[in-house]
């Protein structure tokens, strides 16, 4: 696994990380209205749904961060296996969020564009 997948895995890992932070923890937030188009009078609502994807995302990111740590210890099959799982399953998600939700295509675009281009890295 090159060096330029590796370090798109770790930026995809940290982004998912954070975007998980948010959709956790900071859903309600009005600011973040654009990136989650949850209105005011929505956010109890959509609360579980919310935190639970947040902790899912999270746990996407580790495991992209967690393969490359592996492809450097001296697993790289095992590594190499859990990154292409995160690749697989965010460019997967990434159409499945802009078919969902045309006003979200730039998120979906975000959410899948880095993990197709580690693909071809890896793969190509």
């Amino acid at each position: 696994m090159g060096t330029a997948a590796q370090v798109l895995a770790v930026i995809n890992g940290i982004v998912l990380i954070t975007v998980g932070l948010l959709e956790s923890f900071r859903h309600a937030d009005q600011r973040l209205y654009p990136i989650f188009l949850i209105k005011p009078e929505d956010t109890a609502a959509v609360r579980m749904w919310s935190f639970n994807l947040g902790f899912y995302n999270m746990i996407w990111g580790l495991f992209a961060i967690t393969g490359v740590v592996l492809v450097n210890s001296g697993e790289v099959t095992v590594g190499r296996t859990m990154v292409a799982m995160m690749c697989i399953a965010h460019a997967i998600l990434g159409i499945i969020l802009i078919i969902s939700e045309r006003r979200l295509w730039i998120s979906g675009v975000g959410q899948s564009l880095f993990p197709v281009v580690i693909l071809l890295l890896m793969f190509a």
